[in-house]
This record gives C-alpha cells, sequence and structure tokens, in this order.
C-alpha cells in the first residue's frame, strides 16, 4: 500500500551569486498518491525551487525568475503522457529571495511508470536540469484504502480550489524529511477512501510512533480517533515531536474497524535530531553482582565506549564524559544503568549477548588504529544485527576489495543493502561506501569510487560517466541483485 517514496535534490555547482550567469537551478522534488471517487488515481507532483538557484531579472515592482517545466510519463517504453510548461516566480523584492513552490496532479492508473522531469532557467545560459525515476501507482478504488501521507509546512482554511487546496485547507507541502530540534510537530494530511463499506457507521484511527531501528511502538505518541464513515474522510493532524529524541522513526496511521482489526496502514519515515538530556540515576543505583562479574578491570572503559554503536547522540556525550573521569566504580554503574534503561527486564542477560557481539566484531574487523566497534562494519553490525548475505570480493583489476551486506529486515524496513570498500588495500580498514538504509551514507558516486583504480573521474552530472564495463566488475549487478 505504501508508494515507494522519491526524494531527489538537483544539486550542482558553485557559490551563488545572485543574477549571476552562472548560478545553476536547485529544487527539490516529491511525489504523493490520492483518489478522487468517480475519476480515479492521481499522482501529485510537488516542486520546492531553491530561491537563490535561480537567475531573476529586473521588473518594476522588483526582480522575477522564469523556469521551463517538462514533464513525461512512460509504462513500458510507450509515452504515456507529456507536458510543457512555463513557471514565473514570485515577486521577489530588494534581492531578498525565498524558496517557491509548485504542484503538479496528474491523472494516472494504477501500474508502474518511469517518471521523467526536466527543468530549464529561461534567463540562464546553463542547461537543463533532468532526472528519471519509477513510480508505481497502487490501486486505490476498491476495499478500505489510504493515500499517502503528504507533510506539510503549513495550512490554513480556505474556499479557494486549486493546486494547494484539499479538503477545505490551503497546504504547502515539506519535502525534507529531517526534522531539527527546532521543529516541535509534524503537520501531516492523509485520504481514507470506501470507508463506507464497512458494516459499521463510525471507524477508528490509531496514529503511533515506531523507531525504524527495532519496529518497537513508543507508547507515549500513540493515540485513537473515532471517524464517520466515507466515501473519502480526510485526516489532517499535527503530531507533536518536542520530546521525540535523536533517531530515525516512522509516523503511522491505521484503520481499525470495531472489532480493533487493522485494515490499512500507510507510513511516513523521518529522522529527528533532538539531543534532550539524558540522564541515569547511577548513584542509587543498586549494583548487580552477576552483571559487574562480566567486567574485568582492564575491559571496563573498553565496553562502556562499545555501547557507542547503539547509542543516540545524547547517550554517546554522556559516555564520553564517563570515560574522560576514567572512574572505573563511575563506568561500572554507568554501564548497568545503560542496560536498565534500554532493557529494564533483563538487561545482564541483553548485556551478555551485546558482549558478545561485541567480542565478535573485534575479531572479524579490527585494525591496527581501531577496534572493532569503532569500524564502519563493527557498528553496522552492532547496529543492526548480523547481514542475511554477505558478497565479498576482495581480489579485482578494477575494484578495490570490497563487501555487500544484505538484510531482508531493519526495524521497519525490507531488503536493506550496504557496501564496504578497502581504498588502503591494507590492515582490513574496510570503509561504509554506500547504503540505502534511512539515515546512512547516500553515495550516487559509489560505482566510480570504487573503481577509481583504473577509471576516470565522472562529472557532477553523472559521478558515474567514467566508469568502465570489465571482466569481473559486477559489483553493480550484486549489489542489486535482492
Amino acid at each position: 500500500m505504501l508508494m515507494r517514496l522519491i526524494s531527489f535534490l538537483f544539486v550542482l555547482t558553485s557559490t551563488f551569486t545572485l543574477l549571476s550567469q552562472g548560478s545553476q537551478l536547485r529544487a527539490y522534488l516529491d511525489t504523493k498518491q490520492f483518489y478522487a471517487p468517480n475519476e480515479g488515481n492521481y499522482l501529485e507532483v510537488y516542486f520546492q525551487f531553491v530561491g537563490h538557484s535561480i537567475r531573476y531579472l529586473p521588473v518594476p515592482e522588483g526582480l522575477k525568475g522564469e523556469l521551463a517545466i517538462r514533464i513525461e510519463l512512460k509504462k513500458d517504453n510507450e509515452t504515456i503522457l507529456t507536458d510543457a510548461y512555463r513557471l514565473e516566480s514570485p515577486l521577489m523584492k530588494d534581492s531578498i529571495v525565498e524558496d517557491f513552490y509548485d504542484i503538479k496532479r496528474i491523472p494516472i492508473r494504477p501500474g508502474e511508470y518511469t517518471f521523467s522531469i526536466s527543468l530549464t532557467d529561461l534567463n540562464s545560459e546553463n542547461k537543463p536540469v533532468n532526472t528519471s525515476f519509477p513510480v508505481t501507482i497502487e490501486a486505490l478504488e476498491s476495499g478500505v484504502t489510504a493515500s499517502d501521507i503528504q507533510t506539510i509546512e503549513y495550512a490554513f482554511p480556505t474556499e479557494q480550489v486549486n493546486g494547494f487546496t484539499k479538503s477545505g485547507y490551503y497546504m504547502i507541502p515539506r519535502l525534507s524529511t529531517f526534522y531539527p530540534k527546532e521543529l516541535k510537530s509534524i503537520p501531516v494530511y492523509l485520504e481514507l477512501y470506501q470507508t463506507h463499506q464497512l458494516t459499521d457507521t463510525i471507524f477508528g484511527v490509531k496514529q503511533w510512533i515506531s523507531s525504524t531501528d527495532t519496529g518497537k511502538e513508543i507508547e507515549e505518541y500513540t493515540s485513537y480517533s473515532k471517524h464517520k464513515v466515507g466515501e473519502v474522510v480526510p485526516v489532517l493532524r499535527n503530531v507533536n515531536i518536542a520530546n521525540l529524541t535523536t533517531g530515525k522513526y516512522a509516523l503511522n496511521y491505521s484503520v481499525i474497524s470495531k472489532n480493533m482489526a487493522e485494515l490499512v496502514t500507510q507510513r511516513y519515515f523521518f529522522e529527528r535530531s533532538n539531543d534532550i538530556e539524558v540522564s541515569y540515576d547511577v548513584e542509587t543505583l543498586v549494583l548487580d553482582p552477576t552483571f559487574q562479574a562480566s567486567l574485568t578491570t582492564d575491559s571496563v572503559s573498553y565496553f562502556l565506549e562499545s555501547l557507542i554503536p547503539i547509542s543516540k547522540p545524547a547517550e554517546i556525550k554522556n559516555i564520553l564524559s564517563v570515560l574522560k573521569s576514567k572512574d572505573e566504580d563511575r563506568q561500572r554503574r554507568h554501564l548497568q544503568a545503560f542496560w536498565s534503561k534500554t532493557t529494564p527486564e533483563n538487561p545482564s542477560e541483553s548485556w551478555i549477548k551485546y558482549k558478545m557481539q561485541v567480542q565478535l566484531v573485534e575479531r572479524l574487523y579490527a585494525n591496527n588504529f581501531q577496534e572493532g566497534f569503532e569500524t564502519d562494519r563493527g557498528r553496522v553490525y552492532l547496529q543492526y544485527g548480523s547481514p542475511t548475505n554477505i558478497i565479498q570480493r576482495e581480489v579485482s583489476s578494477t575494484e578495490y576489495p570490497y563487501e555487500i551486506w544484505q538484510y531482508n529486515k531493519i526495524g521497519q524496513f525490507s531488503n536493506r543493502r550496504f557496501i564496504f570498500y578497502n581504498p588502503d588495500l591494507v590492515n582490513n580498514a574496510y570503509r561504509l561506501l554506500h547504503s540505502d538504509m534511512l539515515g546512512e551514507l547516500k553515495n550516487p558516486a559509489w560505482p566510480q569510487m570504487l573503481n577509481s583504480r583504473n577509471s576516470t573521474k565522472g562529472n557532477i552530472d553523472d559521478p558515474n560517466s567514467g566508469v568502465q564495463e570489465h571482466w569481473g566488475g559486477n559489483s553493480n549487478d550484486l549489489f542489486r541483485q535482492y
């Protein structure tokens, strides 16, 4: 039910100077799927144009930019839709420019498509910016279904009807999935369809937040609401995340029947940065002899530091502070307090299991200048567990040694991959090169970097243009085979 989320940033060169002929257009792009009774599915395409990346020309009241936008939709290599139009920027005054938005609604049938977009700054001599990506459109016309979750910068009631309005509200979309500590809430909008087919006159909606690393529900963010059934039921919420600590999360909505069955669930994945101070009551902590017996005097600091890969930033600050104190008793107490808070039902058992994992990554991944848990592979292993599959390539005439780790499941995510490589060729010092896991390193140029032993460099538009096909150079196929 969850449509593939496309979030694309056109990032090309350099420092911007207003009205400079050399500046390059930048824009953010996102898509969401909705449904209209008697009309069918439609795709909303959101553009956020970075204001200072556009070349403006003087007009009597200030400055204006003008863009050309071309959209093409293909299915099985057949062009289904082509649309081209011009878009004027809002009036900018006194060289103070802001980002601005555009929304395009496209009627579309369920299926697999390739979506292509070209953007041109008509006041600049720069080349158009182009991108293509796959889009999956799900059938929403039968049974109880839900739209994608649209996040919002702000919304207000209106009687206007245009591309920015739905259900009586004017809404500016939010395209970023990152929420810094300054943002205290997530405004969201979604639509629930065909609930009038239920036998009851009302239904429930469950709203909750879960950790994407563990998949566990965070109970204090769970709420329920009742709604009257209907062909289309809009849901507009402002989700308070003021006390949500740093991490990777999913905001979930489920339609609940009278007998508490979940009929459909929709999710929105996001990252939060909010380093709320973490405090442990170590002074009154009663030391557990079994727990403490697992720590020898010369290993306390090592194992306390080994908690960093599974700790949040605020917890890491505490760990570093305790390590700096060089107080063994304080370090022992902090270790036990960490596990008492993390797994209060059985902290000793959880700690022993983790200790065995730390010892394993030390044997496998430590090198001359890093402990096992300090390496990228060690950190990923401790944070996400043992991978489902590992592909190792130690020898290649063109590629650096590399490993591809594939996980069938990480929390709420399926089929996540990591690729590590060893550009130094010594010391077992593999580094994370690229991953498709939320919150991990995203590196579109990873094939070029992996092949850079004998490949020419690409360019900023196509970082992999210099990658040459060669015998045995199948890392791209191996990374995508799962």
